[in-house]
Formats: structure tokens, sequence, C-alpha cells
């Protein structure tokens, strides 16, 4: 007996998520992206009314109110396709505005642990934004987002040793395949930092007709060797809290 094959662009509209493990209702029309599941409770730190509503996989969801408004938060695990599976599911159930918040590793001199990098666009060097849209086809976020999250981190962290880039980043697959030449190509051509999902976040939400933005903690600086895992970690935290209140004003600014 023959059937049909499967149109995944329809699977799952208006029930609850098979991954992400969320419903229609349960969610704002914003949602803040960290990568890390155990990152999630740091956003609802700033929240009242936090509930969590579901946990599968990598895919952590709590939301609460920030000044009034009901926020989401959801963790993304790490790289492009759970990513992409993870923004899927949040436009089936009603999400109309991500906002990543996250690590990401600094590739030009002078960025250190902490600052804050507001992303303007990503270099697609990842799989999985392949097989959704020509190699040609850009990763930009949402305009007003990305200038709005660059304006308000200035105004937190005026008066302060913090500070705030914006740029290009680049998306990459393989953490440990991130060579020392690849690391001096990117320097070289003014990429600002390097992570691993915002390429996915911006050609899903354009492709979707949704807005995104990513605005993350410096957590070392490839280019010139300062440490990946040790000595950095209040820097990184601060850097963190930093980006998530940034991006929760920029969600009531803006009233995604």
């Amino acid at each position: 007996m023959s059937g049909s094959p499967v149109d995944k662009s329809a699977a799952g509209v208006g029930e609850r998520q098979y991954h992400i493990g969320v419903a229609p209702g349960e969610v704002s029309t914003v949602a803040l992206l960290p990568g890390d599941p155990f990152r999630v409770p740091l956003v609802a730190e700033f929240l009242t009314d936090v509930k969590t509503v579901a946990h599968k996989r990598e895919h952590m969801t709590m939301t609460g109110l920030y000044k009034g408004r009901k926020i989401t938060a959801t963790s993304t695990g790490m790289g492009c396709p759970s990513t992409a599976i993870a923004v899927e599911e949040l436009i089936r159930v009603g999400v109309t505005s991500f906002i990543r918040v996250g690590s990401s590793a600094g590739l030009q001199a002078g960025v250190k642990p902490g600052d804050l990098l507001v992303s303007e666009g990503a270099l697609r060097n990842d799989g999985t934004t392949a097989a959704y849209a020509h190699h040609g086809f850009p990763a930009v976020p949402d305009l007003a987002i990305a200038l709005e999250l660059a304006a308000v981190a200035r105004e937190l962290t005026a008066g302060t040793d913090t500070a705030v880039y914006s740029g290009i980043n680049a998306s990459d697959d393989a953490f440990y395949a991130e060579t020392p030449e690849w690391i001096a190509e990117l320097n070289r051509l003014g990429v600002l930092n390097v992570e691993m999902e915002s390429a996915a976040i911006y050609v899903v939400a354009r492709l979707r007709g949704v807005r995104s933005g990513m605005i993350c903690s410096t957590s070392s600086n490839l280019f010139d060797g300062t440490s990946l895992y040790s000595g950095v970690e209040k820097a990184l935290k601060d850097g963190w809290m930093r980006s998530i209140e940034a991006a929760l004003e920029v969600a009531v600014r803006l009233e995604l």
C-alpha cells in the first residue's frame, strides 16, 4: 500500500510540539534563546510569576512577566540543528520574535570576557541552513532589534568597564574543528565573534516571516588566546546577565 511523502511544513501546527514539548497558549510572542538549559533559570531571575512549561531533551521552556510583559525563554541546545528545531516549533505555537542570549568567542583584538556582542549578521559556516536556502542567502537579524539591542546594551553598561561591540559573527558547526588558520581567516575578514546558533535562527526566522536578533557575552578571545576554560567565569556570567536584561528591555520597548 503506497502513501504520500510527509509534508513537514505542516507538521505539528496547532499541537503540542514533539521536540520542545510546548503547546499553543503556553508561550509569549517573544522568546529569549539561551543555548544551555541551565541558563533558562538565569532569565527567570528577572521575571515574576515564573512557570516551567516543559523540559524535553536540551529544550527547557519557562515563562514569566517582565515589566508586565509575558516573556518566554527556551534553550536551543548547541548548534544549528537543534536550534532550527526549537525555532520552528516555537513559531508553530505562536512565537513571532526571537532574541538569542548566550556565549560567544571574540575574534578581534581587545574584545575581553564579559564584553557584549550584538550581531549584525552571521557568516553561514554550518550545514543546517544549507538545507533551507541557497548558499548566498544572507543570515541577518531584524534591523530594529539589532539596533535597539546595541542601544540598550550601551545604556546598561555606561560607566562600567564592559564594552559593547556590534558586527558580523560566524556560526560554526564544529567547535573542535576551528583551527588556528580558520580563526586567523575570520579575524582577517573582520568577523567580530564566533558561535554556533545564530545562522539557523536568522534564516528560519526570515523564511517564516518572524523577527530575530542576538546579543552575547564574550566567553573568550580566540585571536589573542584568552583562556576558554578558566579565570573568566565571573566576567562571563556578568555578561550573560547584562545580555539577558538588554534582551528583556528590547522586548518591552519594541512590544515584541
